[in-house]
């Protein structure tokens, strides 16, 4: 076995994120399409005694460091798939913000896998992960695949979807997170007040024609007047603040602008890159978040760095 491997796996936003009714399960089924972007955790896998982990980095405080987190039940899945044990130590260097909406933990789990894998001399195909992906979380396949896709079900459901060119993103970063589970129900509590949340009370949900045809086409102005994210009523209930932060990067020139996954992480879209320094410092300066943070996209998944 080598030595260590680490890999590096991108943040997600949901360009378009359509929710639809609760189901007699507790779900949500989902039309979204996931959009990588180049903000990264990296994760380093080493031959250990014992499983455990280790995280520093941003906020790393706020994440596990026991067999809660996502990636030691990552390498816990793969270990008890092929009959071994997970004897290895994982260390996690965050960047990603942490239960900001973007997927942090479900990206640490597919750094995981991929890690382990080769660590092991597994050589498990990308379907045989993917299908482990989706066990661990509906995140988790898209963090294996990067680029942009389609997610549906659950949004483990994935379909490649065609991108011209690359987009400038602006992140404004909140204090502290909020719970995917708290965001979820709010939303349903909103959708009850206006007439039922069930299954056959909303919309079954699909992908805007529109939107996926920004991306084809490489118009970012298109993309920005097409984002959607169904659950960003629910997240500015919680998290009214919000608002103003959506408001100080659409006033500073932002072209598209919503809350990214639940939230409470807000995500802009620029012309370019100049247009997105722009709106970064904007945003810096409004006193409406704790960080600003700039990059492009899209970019790939969970990739063997060292």
């Amino acid at each position: 076995m080598s030595p260590s491997i680490t890999v590096r796996v991108p943040a997600k936003v949901n360009v378009q994120l359509a929710v639809g009714g609760r189901r007699a399960d507790g779900y949500h089924g989902l039309a979204t399409v996931f959009f990588a972007v180049g903000l990264y955790d990296e994760v380093t896998v080493a031959p250990a005694d014992r499983l455990s982990v280790t995280v520093e980095g941003t906020d790393a405080q706020h994440v596990p460091a026991d067999p809660s987190n996502l990636a030691a039940r990552a390498a816990a899945l793969l270990a008890a798939r092929h009959g071994i044990e997970p004897s290895v130590r994982l260390h996690i260097a965050k960047d990603v913000p942490v239960a900001g909406g973007m997927a942090g933990g479900s990206a640490d789990a597919a750094a995981a896998l991929v890690g382990c894998d080769a660590l092991w001399g597994i050589g498990s195909s990308p379907a045989e992960l993917a299908a482990l992906a989706a066990e661990l979380g509906s995140d988790v396949p898209f963090a294996l695949l990067g680029g942009v896709a389609l997610g549906e079900g659950r949004g483990e459901l994935l379909t490649p979807v065609p991108v011209s060119g690359s987009f400038h993103w602006v992140f404004a970063v909140a204090d502290g997170g909020l719970s995917t589970p708290a965001v979820y129900t709010e939303c349903d509590r909103l959708r009850s007040l206006r007439g039922g949340a069930g299954e056959d009370d909303v919309p079954a949900p699909a992908a805007d024609p529109a939107l996926l045809a920004a991306l084809r086409d490489g118009d970012a102005v298109a993309l920005g007047a097409a984002l959607g994210n169904d659950l960003q009523a629910a997240a500015l209930g919680l998290r009214p603040s919000l608002a103003a932060t959506l408001r100080a990067g659409s006033d500073a020139g932002a072209i598209g602008s919503l809350v990214s996954g639940s939230g409470p992480t807000c995500a802009f879209l620029a012309k370019g890159a100049e247009d997105a320094a722009s709106v970064a410092g904007a945003l810096a300066a409004s006193g409406t978040c704790r960080e600003v943070r700039v990059t492009e996209g899209p970019v790939s998944g969970a990739t063997v760095v060292g």
